[in-house]
This record gives structure tokens, C-alpha cells and sequence, in this order.
């Protein structure tokens, strides 16, 4: 990690304000500053090592999004000891999403650290909530499991999630507007396209109605994009 220290001096300076940032934000003193520098590296933005490796915040985001999927997975199997498994995977879901990543990473300021080449990148919620895991990996290396856990209830959980409400949200949008579709005897296609630019891959997914195109939806999978085309279709649909 020397190299990689050296290296984030050209977007960071070691200051006391970057390391009381990361005390505010997770409750502890990187031990690892480093890090927490990489966990905020958009792959836009990637550095190059000496051997011509590129890296950013990918492989933390994957790690934090792991830990943080399996800090919820215990927290929902200890508070519903009756509710079967479908229940506890679609209520993590709810919790783990790309909104309320997003979300959290600007109530936190994690937005003022990221250093990326992508426009308007602090109203994007894709790079919002991938900074914000990584931040979680990040977390997980330096401190362990037990300060990710922490970090987590306190966070994810108890101040800015209304689990009761997350509980009785039905958000399956996609689910919806199907069985819309077989009780009323239509017929729902669903068209997805892919666009990159600037390392930035984007779904489009186009809701047609009888051959009808009525909605549009984007986002970072095609899960996603399906979502919000479906959730504006049935909001469309809903109200003839």
C-alpha cells in the first residue's frame, strides 16, 4: 500500500480533517488510511501502480456490500425468529438498496471525499451508494467485523431506516405490474438496452403494454431499470 499512499498525496492531503472525517463517519480512527482514501476512488477516476494495474473502489465496494448484506442477514434472523427466509431476503433487500446507500453516504458527507471524473457525480446514486460500501469494506479491513456490525445498527438500522415501514413496503414493482398483466389480460414485454460512457454502464428498460411503449426506467442493473419502468407503468396504468 506504500505506492498507493504516495499516490492519493496527489488528490488528499493527510490532514486531521480527512481523518476526523472517517472518526465521525464510522466511530473510528483509520488504523489503515489508505484504505478509506482507495474506498473513495470512483473507477473513473482510477490510479495507475507501477506495474500498470488500475485501481479504485471496486474491490472494497464488493467486500463492504458482502459484510454489510450479512450484518443485516443476522440482525433480521435474531428480530424475526418466526418470518421464513423468502421474508428475510426481501426485507434485506428493502434495507440494502441503492437509494438508501445513496442516501446515507450524503447524510454522512461521505460525498465531499469521492474523487471522480463523472459529472454532477455527487447526485449520482450509483457512485453515492458504491463509495458508501466501500467505505463499509473499507471498515471491515481496518477494524473488523464486530466494528462493521456497530456502524451498521447504528446507521443503516436504527437512525435513518423505519424498519417497520421497510417491513410492510411492498417495492416489487416488477411482480406487480405482471400479475396487473394477468388479471386484466394484457400483455407486458419487457426491452432492456445497455449504455456505457466514461466507465459508467447504465441499463435502459422500456415497459411496452400490448405493443404499446408506456414507460422507461434506468439504473445500474437491469434489475433496477425493470423496477422503476414497472413502478411508472403501474403508476400510468393505475390511474386510467
Amino acid at each position: 500500500m506504500g505506492f498507493i499512499s504516495f499516490q492519493f498525496k496527489k488528490f488528499f492531503s493527510t490532514d486531521k480533517e480527512f481523518l476526523e472525517a472517517v472518526h465521525r463517519i464510522t466511530n473510528q480512527y483509520p488504523k489503515n488510511e489508505s484504505l478509506y482514501k482507495l474506498a473513495l476512488v470512483h473507477k473513473s477516476a482510477s490510479l495507475k501502480l507501477n506495474d500498470g494495474q488500475l485501481v479504485n473502489n471496486e474491490r472494497l465496494e464488493y467486500l463492504g456490500d458482502a459484510v454489510m448484506d450479512a450484518v443485516v442477514a443476522e440482525y433480521l434472523y435474531h428480530n424475526y425468529p418466526d418470518k421464513p427466509e423468502g421474508f428475510l431476503t426481501q426485507t434485506r433487500a428493502k434495507i440494502v438498496n441503492g437509494d438508501s446507500l445513496a442516501h446515507l453516504a450524503l447524510a454522512l458527507g461521505i460525498d465531499k471525499f469521492i474523487v471522480s471524473h463523472v459529472a454532477n457525480y455527487n447526485t449520482n446514486k450509483n457512485i453515492l451508494g458504491d463509495a458508501f460500501e466501500a467505505m463499509v469494506g473499507a471498515l471491515y479491513l481496518d477494524h473488523g467485523y464486530k466494528a462493521v456490525q456497530r456502524f451498521v445498527y447504528k446507521h443503516l438500522i436504527r437512525k435513518y431506516i423505519n424498519l417497520h415501514e421497510v417491513v410492510n413496503t411492498e417495492n416489487n414493482y416488477k411482480s406487480r405490474l405482471l400479475e396487473w398483466a394477468q388479471h386484466n389480460k394484457r400483455k407486458v414485454v419487457f426491452e432492456v438496452e445497455e449504455e456505457r460512457d466514461n466507465a459508467i454502464l447504465t441499463f435502459f428498460a422500456s415497459v411496452l403494454v400490448d405493443g404499446n411503449r408506456i414507460a422507461l426506467g434506468s439504473g445500474s442493473s437491469k434489475k433496477e431499470a425493470e423496477q422503476e419502468a414497472s413502478q411508472k407503468a403501474l403508476s400510468q396504468l393505475l390511474q386510467q
